[in-house]
């Protein structure tokens, strides 16, 4: 039996896990990367109607600028698996904080259309690294026992966002023209301020100093970021054995065991995707698939082009059109909050297949009234209430399931040796991904009618759920290092006699 599986039935049988502060303090601050991503999200929604009437642009290059911001990203979020290594997980957000900053400065000055696609590029790179880093340190500081509570606060922080970009459009739309766009985009510099501030006050990943040998350093930041002293060793050692470092050292710094050189070609990214082996091909294929069902289920064309929804669907005032936007971010955000309180009682795929169904029915009633609507030049009260009910209800499940379990449990699944690399590849897909849906939204639903588009989203969301059901284990109660036994991995090295009695001694002393 394992430690945490133990811990679970504990828990099942009355016993409610302690919570770090410390440890949420730390999740918190990190998570507020998340908040660059949601506010460009919310604030392009709004902002892209008066950007298109003042530099006099066309559908199509409303829709590549929309949508750009997401290819942008890949560069930061590979990047981000490289520097996080190399820097650390808390340096990395701090750069990508400030890349951030002048990104949004960039499109707040922005001239012409060119001067404002620069900006989004500088942006872009900032959400890229933000994305792939927080959950990362998330997951790698949060104890078992409150990791899925925690590391679900990406996904808050993102909702929080495009509630403040939603609210930021409403605020500005009565500024002239030509000056309400840009204080919607550059005020979008704020957020970052803050975040580089917060991060500087953070500790670095445990996971992280143990792989740089800085044991001293990795136990202190164990010790405040667990539940028990107990627990904090016990964590110690499962990163040293993943590490590759002995069980009983006890020094302070230690030089980590080098793998014999290898060509480029058999590095961590061929171990990846050109020769892996069979637990890690399934890890791979898990992470990367729910971050591609994710964003294919539609979500970003409901968030980016809800004031076009709405305008189908009726609603033709601008200032209304924006005042509907804030009530699907008030929507999106309560719901997430709900999210991340049931996500370690009731375990990660309750929610996400419950939050997918309840898509799907959303998504197919949304299109249903927008089809009703479409086909009649008097717009009938009854479908517009179904279609603004279909698009409150689908981001209420998307909240619940996808939005946070995503996050949650691609962190979570990653071998610590390939989490970095593991992490920039559902990144980059997810953000490919959603640049694809929201580059194509207007063209799709020109060629296929906006009720159709939706119909479509609704059958990618019935294949993820059967993706899901079939292919995605439990992971609610597990340690970092324990996940990979799921996909059929095996522990290194580790003496489980010794451990075993740890185990117990632990579940003893958190039961008392």
């Amino acid at each position: 039996m394992k430690l945490f599986q133990k811990m679970v039935e504990v828990e099942v049988q009355g016993a409610s896990p302690k919570h770090n502060n410390y440890a949420f303090a730390c999740a918190m601050l990190a998570s507020m990367a998340s908040i660059l991503l949601g506010y460009d999200i919310g604030v392009m929604s709004g902002a892209a109607l008066y950007i298109k009437d003042d530099l006099n642009i066309n559908d199509t290059q409303i829709e590549i600028l929309i949508g750009i911001l997401n290819l942008y990203s890949l560069a930061g979020s590979i990047a981000a698996g490289y520097t996080s290594d190399w820097i650390g997980r808390r340096f990395t957000l701090v750069l990508a904080a400030f890349i951030f900053f002048l990104g949004a400065l960039l499109m707040g000055f922005a001239t012409s259309y060119l001067f404002l696609m620069i900006g989004r590029f500088v942006a872009g790179i900032g959400v890229g690294y933000a994305l792939m880093i927080a959950p990362v340190y998330t997951a790698e500081v949060s104890p078992a026992s409150s990791r899925g509570f925690l590391t679900s606060f990406p996904e808050v922080f993102i909702n929080s966002g495009i509630l403040l970009g939603y609210i930021s459009n409403y605020a500005f739309a009565r500024l002239p023209l030509h000056l309400g766009w840009r204080f919607m985009l550059g005020v979008g510099a704020i957020p970052s301020i803050f975040l580089a501030a917060g991060v500087l006050a953070m500790p670095e990943s445990p996971r992280w100093l143990v792989m740089q040998g800085r044991l001293a350093d990795a136990t202190k930041v164990l010790s405040k970021t667990s539940t028990t002293q107990q627990e904090a060793h016990l964590r110690l050692q499962e990163i040293k054995e993943a590490a590759g470092i002995p069980l009983d050292c006890t020094a302070d710094v230690v030089a980590v065991p080098k793998r014999p050189r290898r060509s480029a070609a058999d590095g961590v990214w061929a171990e990846l995707l050109i020769h892996p082996t069979k637990t890690v091909r399934r890890i791979m294929i898990c992470a990367v698939g729910i971050h591609f069902f994710q964003q294919a289920s539609g979500i970003d064309s409901v968030v980016l082009y809800s004031p076009r929804v709405f305008e189908k669907a009726g609603i033709k005032k601008k200032t209304t059109l924006l005042g509907a936007t804030i009530a699907v971010g008030f929507t999106k955000t309560i719901f997430i909050l709900v999210a991340t309180f049931m996500i370690d009682k009731m375990g990660r795929r309750p929610l996400l297949l419950a939050g997918v169904a309840g898509m799907i029915l959303s998504l197919s009633g949304l299109g249903l009234g927008l089809t009703v609507i479409d086909h009649h030049e008097t717009h009938n009260t009854p479908w517009i209430a179904l279609c603004i009910t279909c698009i409150l209800a689908y981001v209420a499940f998307f909240s619940i399931g996808p939005g946070p379990i995503t996050w949650v449990y691609s962190s979570e699944i990653l071998p610590l040796r390939l989490r970095a690399q593991g992490a920039s590849l559902c990144v980059a897909m997810n953000r490919v991904t959603s640049g694809v849906i929201t580059m194509t939204f207007i063209s799709l639903y020109k060629a296929i009618t906006i009720g159709g588009s939706f119909f479509l989203y609704a059958g990618v969301a019935a294949v993820a759920w059967v993706f899901f059901f079939t292919l995605l284990p439990e992971t609610r109660g597990r340690t970092l290092e324990d996940t990979e036994e799921l996909f059929g991995g095996k522990k290194n090295s580790l003496n489980m006699e010794g451990k075993e009695g740890n185990e117990v001694e632990l579940v003893k002393n958190e039961n008392k």
